[in-house]
């Protein structure tokens, strides 16, 4: 569950970036995020990542009132989200399942744990025959697979997806946003940043429009704006 309550930003050299937004996106939804270049939704993602804090107003993320989290509780809030890049940011000499993997190294699983789990999500997202495959060897829709992986592997509760399909073709763009579609099904939820409009008119998910750091419109899934 994410809100966002009275919720203002305001940067140090005076720009402000988001002003009064009031959201709540419910466990297991699946929402979009869209807006214009400078809308607000790099800074909205921070808020829910705790790299950046509201100048006023109050988020709650995964259960996490961010206002009063502590540092050492700041691992156990990003163990419960996954994160997907557009520039996929893979680790160039490590292999698909040690990118994978890595992501469970840093948490402390155990080697047992990681040699179940990674071949698991592989198998996920039709990479399972790709583990032993560097990034340059791979497309760039495999890329954004290997990170979507990466993203899934500790199980987290949520997923934020930023621009997962602007470094890709367009059947490759399908082929994430309907792996991400059936992630959110298995009970994850899943949030998109896009400026891609043909995938949200094409998934009429819930979408959450920001113009000018303010909710411009909160469309329903298949619904009317609010």
């Amino acid at each position: 569950m994410i809100e966002f309550n009275g919720v203002h930003k305001v940067y140090d050299n005076g720009k402000k970036a988001l002003d009064d937004v009031n959201i709540r996106i419910e466990k297991g939804e699946f929402v979009f995020i869209v807006g214009k270049s400078g809308a607000g939704k790099s800074t909205f993602l921070k808020l829910i990542m705790h790299e950046e804090s509201p100048t006023v107003g109050e988020v709650i993320v995964n259960d996490f009132r961010l206002s009063k989290l502590r540092r050492r509780q700041e691992p156990m809030l990003r163990r419960t989200m996954g994160i997907v890049f557009q520039d996929f940011r893979l680790i160039q000499t490590m292999n698909v399942f040690d990118n994978v993997a890595f992501a469970m190294r840093v948490v402390g699983a155990k080697n047992r744990e990681i040699h179940k789990r990674v071949p698991y999500v592989l198998q996920l997202v039709g990479l399972q025959d790709k583990m032993k495959s560097y990034p340059k060897e791979l497309s760039g829709g495999e890329q954004q697979r290997v990170s979507l992986a990466r993203a899934l592997v500790n199980n987290p509760s949520l997923i934020i997806a930023d621009e997962p399909t602007g470094n890709i073709d367009p059947t490759m763009s399908m082929e994430i946003m309907q792996l991400l579609v059936e992630i959110n099904r298995l009970g994850t939820t899943v949030l998109v940043v896009t400026h891609a409009q043909a995938l949200v008119d094409a998934f009429q998910k819930r979408t959450i429009q920001i113009k000018d750091g303010r909710v411009e419109s909160d469309t329903p899934e298949g619904g009317v704006p609010a």
